[in-house]
């Protein structure tokens, strides 16, 4: 197996080539042969005059000091991804066994509901400052914003998350981990145990302290679930 660093080198390298070999298009244009084009030998050379061509080139892709970083989670990312044994890994997979493991721990303790209560207490700081903001503004979307979009807790485990005004939709995230786990005798709960007592509630519960009313379907066929303000 090649070093991380090799496979973030081959990445790169790649990524590059692609760049500067295809940036021009097909007909022999800027970037079909003879090196970079324009824009990107711009971009390679940065500085120039204050509001030049090269400044206004080379945009910041916002990882500028965290490289490492960036390619430290691109190896993670396909190390996962090509975890394909006893199931096709996804990249919510260890946030999805921690719910599990631990709504299933409670529910035996018969203490389940307590540990909603608990969950959504411990998020009580952001939601109160949160709250500050829709009293403030009497805008209803910084709660769906505030819940789903801002909070990396849901939206690593709801992958496929779909913002649109006055409504949040996604895949309900457990299914197919949770059909393993029953399968090996490690969990008794359904989709709408997971549904009903733990995923739904949480979001009415956070949805309360800030004071906006929103309605959670069911599972659909689909497996979708829709979180949207209430009229």
């Amino acid at each position: 197996m090649s070093a991380p660093g090799g496979l973030k080198a081959k990445l790169i390298g790649w990524l590059m080539k692609k760049m500067m070999g295809g940036a021009g298009g097909p007909g022999g244009g800027p970037g079909s042969g003879g090196g970079p084009p324009p824009w990107v030998r711009a971009m390679m050379a940065g500085g120039g005059a204050p509001g030049g061509m090269a400044a206004m080139l080379a945009t910041s892709s916002g990882f500028e000091g965290r490289e490492r970083m960036l390619g430290d989670a691109v190896a993670l990312a396909l190390r996962t991804l090509k975890d394909s044994t006893p199931y096709q890994h996804d990249m919510n997979d260890a946030l999805v066994k921690m719910h599990l493991n631990s709504v299933q721990f409670f529910k035996d303790q018969g203490v389940l509901e307590e540990y909603v209560a608990h969950d959504i207490k411990t998020m009580a700081p952001m939601l109160t400052r949160l709250k500050g903001m829709i009293d403030k503004t009497g805008e209803k979307e910084i709660a769906l914003a505030g819940m789903f979009d801002r909070t990396a807790c849901l939206y690593q485990l709801c992958m496929d998350l779909k913002s649109e005004p006055g409504e949040r939709s996604f895949t309900f995230p457990y299914s197919k981990v949770l059909g393993i786990a029953r399968a090996e005798g490690q969990s008794d709960l359904s989709d709408r145990d997971l549904h009903e007592r733990w995923l739904k509630p949480r979001l009415l519960g956070y949805a309360a302290e800030l004071g906006v009313k929103i309605e959670v379907s069911d599972i659909g066929p689909d497996g979708l679930v829709t979180a949207k303000l209430a009229a």
